[in-house]
């Protein structure tokens, strides 16, 4: 059997023949894909337990006014995460998380500018807009930070639970959360709490060093010797995934 010999410049030979890219898709790009759906696998198994283990648990029925931390039934979050740095006392449902959100989601914009100049080899628009996104990924952490410190230590006063200890109930006052214990409802609730943004917030982490590392690429002229940036692409990918799972993360958790 005789075979025909083909040189890249051939229109006749498949693209999947070799020595070209498939889609118009660079190796790393596809295999950054790749990654971002196994994770989106993994953070969707983490939704949907939790979705699954609320369901299982009772939910408050009664007026939203009259609502208490107790644990016989789901928390209301609204209730629960109400509190807003240097305004103590003040009920603010979910306003602080709406501006940690609204931080992260203008990051996701920053890095899109950034692609977009590293498109027109436009070094130091790169950098001016890799450097804000960078701003943007530590004031998240840093309001998750503060949001994880406020949920730990609890409300003024605590909360009293009954609790089944050696066959008899017996109450007992719970100030904050932690993996044994959750003053505003069953621990589920706060273990879900801690893994799921804390999982997220090692995302947000990670993508804030791969950033730094690209910005610090960008201000060495690494990618002008290369003649593309590429780089910040791919990094790109995996920051908007980042923002796009943590609007699923404040849909199913903050807001149902």
């Amino acid at each position: 059997m005789s075979t025909t010999a083909h040189t890249i410049d051939d229109p006749k030979r498949s693209i999947w023949d070799g020595g070209q890219s498939p889609l118009k898709a660079s190796y790393g790009k596809l295999m950054m894909w790749f990654f971002l759906l196994s994770d989106a696998f993994t953070f969707s198994a983490l939704l949907i337990t939790y979705g699954l283990v609320r369901s299982a648990h009772p939910a408050y029925d009664g007026a939203a006014d009259a609502f208490t931390f107790s644990n016989t039934y789901w928390p209301i979050p609204e209730k629960v995460f109400e509190a807003v740095p240097f305004l103590h006392g003040v009920s603010l449902p979910l306003v602080f998380v709406g501006i940690m959100t609204f931080i992260l989601i203008m990051s996701s914009v920053t890095m899109v500018l950034a692609v977009e100049a590293g498109h027109r080899m436009d070094r130091k628009n790169v950098e001016k807009w890799m450097l804000w996104t960078i701003i943007g990924g530590l004031v998240f952490l840093g309001c998750q930070a503060w949001e994880w410190s406020h949920f730990i230590h609890g409300t003024d006063g605590g909360t009293v639970m009954s609790f089944l200890v050696n066959g008899e109930w017996i109450e007992k006052t719970i100030f904050g959360a932690n993996l044994a214990v959750n003053q505003y409802g069953p621990p589920d609730f706060a273990a879900f709490f801690f893994f799921i943004t804390g999982f997220h917030g090692t995302h947000v982490f990670s993508g804030v060093v791969l950033n730094f590392i690209i910005y610090y690429n960008t201000v060495t002229g690494v990618y002008d010797r290369r003649g593309h940036y590429e780089m910040v692409e791919k990094v790109g990918l995996y920051w908007h995934f980042v923002d796009l799972v943590w609007v699923f993360v404040f849909t199913f958790f903050y807001l149902v």
